[in-house]
């Protein structure tokens, strides 16, 4: 390393300590909301699946259902601030039209199953998407008096496919931070500990999913927007193949090259429904995909990497991760009869730069994100962080940080195109490593749910989840249970691309052996 490289990586880190110090000592004076108590209604305890199986039979009937998880929203909602807009009544009107459907006895439980795979399971929706007479404001003020007049096209799927929506959930200003808070909802809150943060852009929905509120939610992706708040908050999170589910009916929509970074996937709290929901989202594109092709895990290959190799600007990998992994290994090695071998991928620590110049590769096609904030005015990033200063800006302190650094990412051509040259070298090479059987273990993350503020210290940790949208390969977020101080635990589970069900499969397996989703406040 140059003498210049290791002043700057002492500068930096110097900064970004002296940075989260004052944000863990101003964090000590801050008020402590009240931890939440597990979900105990066996309804809330259930997965989508099964819930709609019971609804078909008349097992249960659907307003029991939707009234249990609109109670559990009301109970927790106050701490976790998730849900920032509800349509209860609409969801307990169209809960009654299910049971009519399904006391009318005009079908069969097949044809019921075949049509309505999804019959009566509740459901969130990032607002970020349009759900019709919900906001879709994405946390920007301009936008704040907009109602939706249509679906989004997954939005419009799911509704066809029997799931009731209970409401809209939070996300970061314009969904490109991630901590989910905005100056129209504030922020959301950590349901394992409220002094953390959720996650985002898709944050309020890993958060209402996790504390039982939701049992499948909508999320969309472009830097990690649904895995780390499924990581985050102890939940299962799955980016598809790009190209397989339609991203229309989202604000911000992606344009130019970002079309092929943004994806559209489900967050559900148990695995065995990631499946079902992704087969509703993607419509007649599943077919691409192979999710009812038998998978014998114990033929895959299994590799696995431990950190990012050492980027300049992304934090050391957490202890209790690294050793989370590490058990992970163990466990599939007795379990499955599998070696995994630890690999080294050289050009992972780059992956930050490679999502920047990847972002920035557009050709002029992609919206500007400063005239985004704007929406339809002017907006100076310089003039407004001066006015954030005193407290008289509109935007988040995140996003005024990246329209500035938007500015700047078209200043080194040469060295973006480096990036772009290292992209390709790097999805040909972990391509041609996973083949078509090939499972790559990764962090999903380099910290475990930092306190509110502290992202602004180390910004470019999302790089962990960032490069697979530009590398186009399918991933899975899968919990592996909680950290010592209560937080939740996280694997990516990766593969190559169209491959989705090699990932999925892994998922339900371990669900299955360790556990899954750990209820908070049950420890």
């Amino acid at each position: 390393m140059s003498i210049a490289r290791r002043i700057l990586v002492l500068v930096m880190r110097t900064s970004s300590r002296l940075l989260l110090a004052v944000i863990r000592l101003v964090s000590l004076f801050s008020r402590k909301p009240p931890y939440l108590s597990p979900p105990r209604d066996p309804l809330l305890l259930t997965p989508a699946s099964v819930l709609a199986e019971k609804i078909r039979r008349g097992e249960v009937k659907c307003s029991v259902v939707v009234q249990s998880f609109i109670s559990r929203i009301r109970e927790v909602n106050p701490t976790i601030n998730a849900l920032v807009y509800d349509r209860f009544d609409e969801a307990l009107n169209e809960a009654k039209a299910v049971d009519d459907l399904v006391s009318s006895r005009a079908h069969d439980e097949a044809t019921l199953k075949e049509n309505y795979p999804l019959l009566g399971v509740p459901l969130s929706v990032k607002e970020a998407f349009a759900l019709q007479g919900m906001p879709q404001s994405s946390g920007l003020l301009s936008r704040q008096s907009l109602r939706s007049e249509h679906d989004a096209v997954v939005v419009s799927r799911l509704k066809r496919a029997g799931a009731v929506p209970v409401g809209v959930t939070n996300c970061s200003e314009l969904c490109m931070w991630y901590e989910s808070s905005n100056n129209i909802y504030g922020r959301s809150r950590n349901p394992y500990n409220p002094q953390h943060i959720v996650g985002g852009s898709s944050g309020g929905e890993g958060c209402i999913i996790a504390a039982g509120g939701s049992v499948i939610g909508v999320g969309s992706d472009i830097g990690g927007s649904i895995r780390m708040p499924a990581y985050f908050n102890g939940i299962y999170g799955h980016k598809p193949t790009p190209g397989i589910v339609p991203n229309d009916g989202q604000f911000p929509d992606a344009h130019g090259s970002r079309t092929e970074l943004l994806c559209t996937g489900p967050m559900c709290r148990y695995a065995v429904d990631l499946p079902l929901v992704l087969k509703v989202m993607a419509g007649k594109n599943i077919e691409k995909l192979f999710l009812n092709k038998e998978v014998s895990l114990h033929k895959l290959k299994y590799f696995s990497m431990e950190n990012d190799g050492g980027c300049l600007f992304v934090s050391p990998v957490d202890k209790e991760l690294v050793e989370a992994q590490r058990r992970l290994v163990k466990h599939l090695e007795a379990e499955l009869g599998v070696s995994v071998q630890p690999i080294k991928i050289y050009n992972l620590r780059y992956s930050f730069q490679i999502w920047s110049a990847a972002m920035s590769s557009d050709g002029g096609e992609a919206q500007n994100f400063a005239d985004l904030m704007a929406n339809g005015s002017t907006m100076w990033p310089g003039f407004e962080l001066l006015k954030w200063m005193v407290g008289l800006s509109n935007y988040t302190l995140p996003a005024i940080g990246l329209a500035i650094a938007e500015k700047f990412a078209h200043l080194n051509p040469e060295g973006n195109a480096k990036m772009i040259q290292k992209a390709k070298n790097l999805k040909e090479e972990i391509n041609s490593l996973l083949g078509f059987n090939g499972i790559l273990l990764y962090p999903s993350h380099s910290k475990i749910a930092p306190k509110h503020n502290e992202p602004l210290a180390v910004p470019f940790n999302f790089a962990y989840t960032g490069i697979f949208n530009v590398l186009g390969l399918p991933v899975t977020q899968c919990p592996l249970g909680l950290s010592e101080g209560g937080l939740p635990l996280g694997i990516q589970i990766v593969s190559s691309p169209y491959n989705d069900h090699l990932t999925l499969a892994l998922a339900q397996h371990l669900e299955k052996s360790l556990g899954g989703w750990t209820p908070p406040g049950s420890i």
